[in-house]
């Protein structure tokens, strides 16, 4: 524990740009309740205020070879005493599986502070949506107002958006959904 305390000690006064009491500054940093957000890619400094802040796991849904990755953010975020769970998602080829896996880790524990990333918080807006959406039975327009706060889906991300909730037997149709130039895609 004190190691715990000297590291994010050390983390944020090497880096005193980081607000210790605001990760607004994640790139695209959405908060949908109390124990559950999605961002881009927080900085090491990022995941040592969201530890302060409580979240307890991390859920990072790219490839470690990205660019922007953190070089061992594993050991990053294990020396911050949160969980790490590592789902790559091919960006050009989301599953149904990577979502199946994905509603697993969040159903282990439900109760457990999330910090769901990616890049830019393109797959893990929409992995958000998703789960909101078809586990936890928030209405598809608020969910979709979050995501909409995000990006539009592409046509890859909107087909896997309907295969996933097909799977839940729940269609992407609602009133006042937009789905843009993807609702007709068959």
């Amino acid at each position: 524990m004190v190691q715990k305390l000297v590291f994010i000690l050390l983390v944020l006064v090497a880096c005193p740009f980081a607000s210790a009491n605001d990760l607004s500054e994640v790139s695209n940093y959405r908060q949908y309740s109390e124990l559950f957000s999605s961002s881009g890619q927080p900085s090491a400094e990022q995941l040592a205020v969201a530890a302060e802040q409580g979240f307890e796991r991390v859920i990072y849904l790219a490839f470690t070879d990205n660019e922007t990755a953190i070089e061992d953010e594993d050991r990053v975020v294990k020396q911050l005493g949160m969980d790490y769970v590592h789902i790559p998602v091919d960006f050009d080829d989301p599953t149904l599986a990577d979502f199946k896996m994905f509603a697993a880790i969040m159903g282990q524990d439900n109760s457990v502070k999330t910090l769901l990333h990616c890049q830019v918080n393109f797959r893990a807006s929409t992995f958000s949506f998703l789960y909101r959406v078809a586990v936890q039975g928030v209405p598809i327009l608020e969910a979709k107002d979050d995501l909409d706060g995000v990006w539009a889906p592409n046509e890859i991300w909107f087909r896997f958006i309907r295969s996933v909730l097909a799977d839940y037997e729940l269609s992407p149709a609602c009133k006042d959904c937009d789905w843009g130039s993807n609702e007709f895609i068959d």
